[in-house]
């Protein structure tokens, strides 16, 4: 069942094209795949997996630090208009996704809203979410999007510190920022899956479940792959006993041409 969940999620396809090699009939898995969120089963085991892996990094199992970003998707026509906006700010038509993820770029909490300009309402949502979920996480950093009466809120109702990093005022185009980098990996590793390079769900609950399963895939292939070996060994260019040894010289042999007699 799983195996059925994943291929739609990771091949972008419909519920009525699951291969009839996992002998099972496309209206149970989308049975259990809706279930499964219904009844906190997706989320139990993201929140298992998540603890896990930080444990396997060698890292506290409880984050209290986290990083809030936000993705404008295109919405398909099965997308209502009651759940779809207009991001004008770059001209998509469709859902916006919110991202909270720890200091290791894992994500926590997803959530999905129309595509607006304003990213502090849906952000005191996902904050809320992350503070019932998480209640260890002291605190975030985000975009200046996520600034002003925001902050206040956060810290008053939540008692989460949030913390905004703008963008250098002669920055032109994309440039790396401190922490908020590790939130934009996250959002290419989500974009990874077919189904989330647009939004196709009818149900906001649906698209948030989707992003689960990428998460999910991603953390049990952390957990799986085998250790890589520490580089112990030095490059030999870099060892100060090494003496690179000159390279030959190459003669190329001139064409002459006979004289005219």
């Amino acid at each position: 069942m799983v195996d059925a969940i994943r291929y739609v999620n990771d091949n972008g396809c419909k519920w009525r094209s699951v291969p009839v090699d996992f002998g099972v009939p496309w209206r149970t898995v989308f049975g259990f795949f809706q279930r499964w969120r219904e009844r906190g089963v997706l989320a139990r085991i993201h929140s298992e997996l998540h603890q896990r892996v930080r444990l396997h990094d060698g890292l506290n199992p409880r984050t209290v630090a986290v990083i809030l970003d936000s993705q404008s998707v295109k919405g398909a026509e099965t997308v209502g208009a009651a759940t779809r906006g207009y991001d004008a700010g770059k001209k998509i038509n469709g859902r916006k996704r919110h991202l909270a993820v720890d200091m290791r770029g894992m994500p926590l909490t997803f959530m999905a809203a129309p595509a607006t300009n304003r990213d502090d309402h849906p952000a005191r949502d996902l904050l809320f979410r992350l503070r019932l979920a998480h209640p260890e996480v002291t605190v975030a950093w985000a975009d200046s999007a996520y600034g002003g009466e925001l902050v206040r809120w956060s810290k008053s109702f939540l008692g989460i510190t949030l913390h905004t990093v703008p963008r250098r005022k002669d920055q032109d185009g994309f440039a790396v920022l401190a922490k908020r980098w590790r939130v934009e990996r996250a959002i290419s590793w989500v974009m990874r899956a077919g189904r989330n390079v647009r939004d196709y769900e009818r149900l906001i609950s649906h698209s948030e479940a989707h992003l689960t399963w990428t998460m999910i895939a991603l953390m049990v292939r952390r957990l799986t792959r085998p250790p890589r070996p520490p580089h112990t060994e030095p490059h030999p260019v870099e060892r100060p006993d090494a003496v690179r040894k000159p390279r030959p010289i190459r003669i190329r042999a001139q064409c002459q041409r006979p004289l005219d007699r």
